[in-house]
């Protein structure tokens, strides 16, 4: 596992100045973006949008530009020393592997989808020329294919405020001294909370370009789950959501290293642990090496999870749940993908989407070890129901995480959606052609 690939920093003076001209340039990049796809105002129904005009294009490239210089600010004062820039906090730039493959992720789910809309909508019209001839031109799927990758912006930021508002309600007894952390660069993300922001975002930028919902989402839900297979191998490659302790002698196991262990892309001491390692340095529990079985006391033949990793430098053999959900995934993405060209109405492979992803994230969670992603029991106890948080233990098959409740609640919406949707297809099959006045 590499948690850090490479870790960048910016104390000579040659480096600064490199810095301030690669964000410079990123800006100067994102405001010609918006520039140049600019919108001009739109035209009557079945009529094409007028071209921008010069207000138009330079009111989108000022946003653009705007946003992406606060970006690039924070990240400057986050990257460079005070020295640098007012209120520098020197730490550099660390490559992390989970945010390389989560954005490749991204990327190539973005640009699949935007390839799946162009076919999707193809739309083929004769267009002639000067000498008297022309050719076949498709007019619409290369504007829908633009609109999908307009809509992975608003997906971008829907999806991150999402699984940050998620992880802080998950984890908000963290946060109820300081309700600032909500905001720090600190913290994790949910990817259900993620998915949910998203699909508000991809909702309102259907319902403000006039597209069927629906049949966005058909195109695109398969694409989720790639993204989410590149996804879940950085969340391996970082040591969270991890797995449950696994018996002593299992064939397919992960231990995740502490800093002493962790390199980066070159060999050498990345200076970080995996947070697998970092949450069980801090677990009190005992564990039975042989079963690993946990016990909440000590026994003969268990010994302290805190202990054990402090001793080996590693996390106890756990369950690599990343990699099971990444498998999942693809094997989802190749299915709806195929399952596509047996479509009858729009929502159907939106439907089988939310079903089968909601029982194999469930399965997962059942091999999951990592109790900071919200339980039944962390629940109860920060309510302040102890008792009732000691009949439910961590360990229980029925202290069912935040994840499993969104997934039955999920399942449900995919299997009412698809029940209501086949029963309208069939009784507009019954109803039959609508006969023509004599």
């Amino acid at each position: 596992m590499l948690p850090v690939l490479v870790h960048f920093t910016f104390t000579a003076l040659w480096s600064q100045l490199l810095l301030y001209a690669v964000a410079l340039a990123a800006v100067a990049y994102i405001a010609y973006n918006g520039w140049r796809n600019a919108e001009g105002t739109p035209g009557a129904k079945g009529e094409k949008p007028a071209a921008p005009t010069s207000q138009q294009r330079m009111t989108r490239a000022l946003t653009y530009g705007a946003i992406a210089a606060a970006i690039a600010w924070f990240g400057l004062r986050y990257a460079l020393p005070a020295s640098a820039i007012p209120g520098g906090k020197g730490e550099g730039i660390p490559v992390h592997t989970y945010g390389v493959l989560l954005a490749t992720g991204f990327i190539t789910a973005a640009s699949v989808a935007a390839r799946l809309a162009q076919e999707e909508w193809r739309k083929l019209s004769w267009v002639p020329d000067a000498q008297g001839g022309g050719q076949w031109v498709d007019t619409e799927g290369p504007r829908k294919r633009e609109a999908i990758l307009d809509l992975s912006f608003y997906v971008l930021v829907g999806g991150l405020v999402g699984s940050r508002v998620l992880f802080v309600l998950v984890n908000w007894q963290d946060y109820a001294r300081d309700w600032t952390q909500a905001f720090s660069l600190g913290g994790g993300l949910v990817f259900y909370g993620g998915l949910i922001g998203a699909a508000l975002a991809a909702w309102y930028f259907a319902r403000t370009n006039g597209m069927d919902f629906l049949r966005l989402a058909d195109v695109a839900i398969p694409t989720v789950s790639l993204g989410q297979c590149l996804g879940r191998l950085g969340c391996f490659s970082a040591g969270c959501c991890w797995g449950d302790v696994a018996a002593a002698g299992s064939r397919f196991m992960a231990h995740f290293p502490g800093s002493g262990l962790a390199r980066d892309l070159f060999g050498r001491l990345g200076g970080s642990s995996s947070l697998a390692f970092q949450s069980q340095a801090q677990d009190s529990r005992y564990v039975v090496e042989a079963t690993g079985e946990i016990l909440h006391h000590a026994a003969p033949g268990a010994v302290r999870i805190s202990e054990w990793v402090a001793q080996h430098g590693t996390t106890l053999p756990v369950y690599p749940t990343q990699i099971y959900e990444s498998v999942g995934q693809l094997v989802l993405f190749l299915a709806l993908l195929y399952a596509r060209r047996f479509r009858r109405f729009h929502g159907q492979i939106f439907a089988l989407w939310l079903m089968c992803y909601a029982v194999l994230r469930t399965s997962v969670e059942l091999f999951r070890g990592d109790v900071e992603r919200g339980t039944l029991n962390g629940l109860l106890r920060s309510l302040g129901a102890s008792g009732l948080a000691d009949s439910v233990p961590l360990e229980a098959w029925y202290n069912i995480s935040t994840s499993q409740f969104i997934s039955l609640c999920m399942f449900t919406f995919g299997a009412t959606l698809l029940y209501r949707r086949i029963r309208q297809a069939s009784e507009v099959a019954g109803a039959g052609p609508t006969p023509s006045p004599a």
